[in-house]
C-alpha cells in the first residue's frame, strides 16, 4: 500500500456502517471571501465580510479553509481572459479541515475535523463546498500550507512531467522547462529529474539562486523584465544554447508556461518528433500558427489543462500518492514564498503578476 492509500484506509476505518444524519460543526450563514463582481485588474478582487456561505449539498463537504493557493489561472479568471459567470469567489485551490459532512460523504469515511486539500472553484473564502471525490486527505507529516501548494501547482507539474508528453520523451533524454524560478516549474524541474529526464531550465537572474537548488543539468540565466512575471527571452539566444547542450539534436519535450514570448523558441528547440507542451500564458496567449510550422522536425504540440488529467478518483489519488510520497522521502522540496492575509487579496494577485514570487504564494485565512 502507498502512503496516500494508508491515509485513506485510516480514515475509512473510523466510521460506522450506517449514517442517517449530517455531521456538522458550527458553520455560519455568511463568511469572509475575496469576490470578483466585475472582471478587471487585481483591484477587481474585492474582500467581503458577509458573503453567503455555500450550502451543504448531497455528496459534498464544507471545508473550513486555512490556506488558499494563488495561481496564474486565477488571474485569468479575474481579468476575464477565461470567462466565468459573475459574481464569483476567486481561487480553485485550498486546504483546511472538514466542517460539515453530507450523509453520502460520511458513508465514504469522511469526518468533521479531517485535514484535507482540494481543487474546486471558490477557495478564496472561509468556507468552500467540495465534492467528497475531490478531497485529498493530508498526512499529519505534511503541513496544510505545503499540502495546499500541492494541489494545483503540484498536480499540474505532475501531469506535465508524467502524462502530457505522451511518452515522447524517455529517461535520459533532454527536456526544456521555461521559468524554473517560479512556482509550477520549480515542481516540474524536480519531477522531471525524478522521472530520469535531463533538464535545461530557463530562469531570470533574480531567481537563479532558487533554480540552482532544483537539480537542473543546465541553467540558462536571462535578464529580467521589470514588473513582469516572466524573463527577457531575447536577452540570450536560447535555441543556440539548447543546441549546444544537446549536441545539435534539440530537446524531446518543452514545458512552456510563458506563452507568447517563447512559442518560437520552444518549437525551434525541439528535437525530431519532439513535443511542445504549452500550458500557460504568463507573457500573453500563444498566437495562432499554421500547422506547417511543425513540419521541420515532425513535431507535436499540445495545449493541456489539469482537469483533463484528473478525470477519475483513481487518477487523482495516483498523482497525490506520488507527490506526497516524494515529499515525505525528501525527493521533492516545496518553497512557500509569500503568504498574504485574505483581506489583502488584491495584493496577492499583484505580487504574482509582477513576477516577484520565488515559489508558492498563498492566502492565510483566519
Amino acid at each position: 500500500l502507498t502512503m496516500f492509500s494508508l491515509v485513506c484506509r485510516r480514515v475509512s476505518q473510523k466510521v460506522a456502517p450506517v449514517f442517517t444524519t449530517r455531521c456538522m460543526s458550527t458553520v455560519p450563514s455568511t463568511m469572509k471571501a475575496a469576490v470578483v463582481r466585475e472582471t478587471g485588474d487585481a483591484d477587481a478582487l474585492v474582500y467581503e465580510t458577509d458573503y453567503a456561505t455555500p450550502a451543504l449539498e448531497p455528496g459534498k463537504v464544507i471545508v473550513k479553509n486555512e490556506y488558499a493557493g494563488i495561481n496564474f489561472i486565477d488571474t485569468y479568471h479575474r481579468s476575464g481572459l477565461y470567462a466565468r459567470d459573475l459574481p464569483f469567489v476567486g481561487g480553485q485551490e485550498g486546504g483546511g479541515t472538514v466542517a460539515a459532512v453530507s450523509d453520502e460523504a460520511a458513508a465514504e469515511g469522511i469526518q468533521v475535523g479531517d485535514r484535507v486539500a482540494y481543487s474546486v472553484f471558490g477557495s478564496y473564502a472561509e468556507y468552500t463546498a467540495v465534492p467528497a471525490a475531490k478531497l485529498l486527505p493530508v498526512p499529519e507529516s505534511v503541513g496544510l500550507d505545503v499540502a495546499t501548494s500541492c494541489v494545483v501547482q503540484g498536480m499540474t507539474a505532475h501531469y506535465l512531467t508524467s502524462s502530457a508528453h505522451a511518452d515522447l520523451i524517455k529517461p535520459g533524454e533532454w527536456c526544456l522547462i521555461h521559468g524554473v524560478g517560479g512556482g509550477t516549474c520549480q515542481w516540474a524541474a524536480q519531477m522531471a529529474k525524478i522521472r530520469g529526464f535531463k533538464v535545461i531550465g530557463t530562469v531570470s537572474k533574480g531567481k537563479a539562486d532558487i533554480a540552482e537548488k532544483l537539480g537542473c543539468d543546465e541553467l540558462i540565466v536571462l535578464d529580467e523584465v521589470p514588473g513582469a512575471s516572466y524573463e527577457d527571452y531575447e536577452s540570450v539566444d536560447i535555441v543556440k544554447r539548447v543546441m549546444e547542450v544537446t549536441d545539435g539534436q534539440g530537446v524531446k519535450c518543452v514545458i512552456d508556461g510563458i506563452g507568447k514570448s517563447t512559442v518560437d523558441i520552444s518549437i525551434d528547440s525541439l528535437a525530431r518528433r519532439g513535443i511542445f507542451i504549452s500550458f500557460g500564458n504568463a507573457s500573453g496567449a500563444v498566437p495562432a500558427f499554421p500547422v506547417l510550422r511543425l513540419i521541420g522536425k515532425s513535431a507535436y504540440v499540445t495545449r493541456p489543462k489539469l482537469l483533463d488529467y484528473i478525470t477519475t478518483r483513481e487518477e487523482l489519488v495516483w498523482r497525490a500518492d506520488e507527490i506526497f510520497g516524494w515529499l515525505e522521502k525528501g525527493d521533492l522540496n516545496v518553497s512557500v514564498d509569500a503568504t498574504f492575509p485574505l483581506s489583502k487579496a488584491a495584493e496577492g494577485h499583484k505580487y504574482l503578476e509582477a513576477g516577484k514570487s520565488k515559489g508558492k504564494v498563498l492566502y492565510k485565512i483566519d
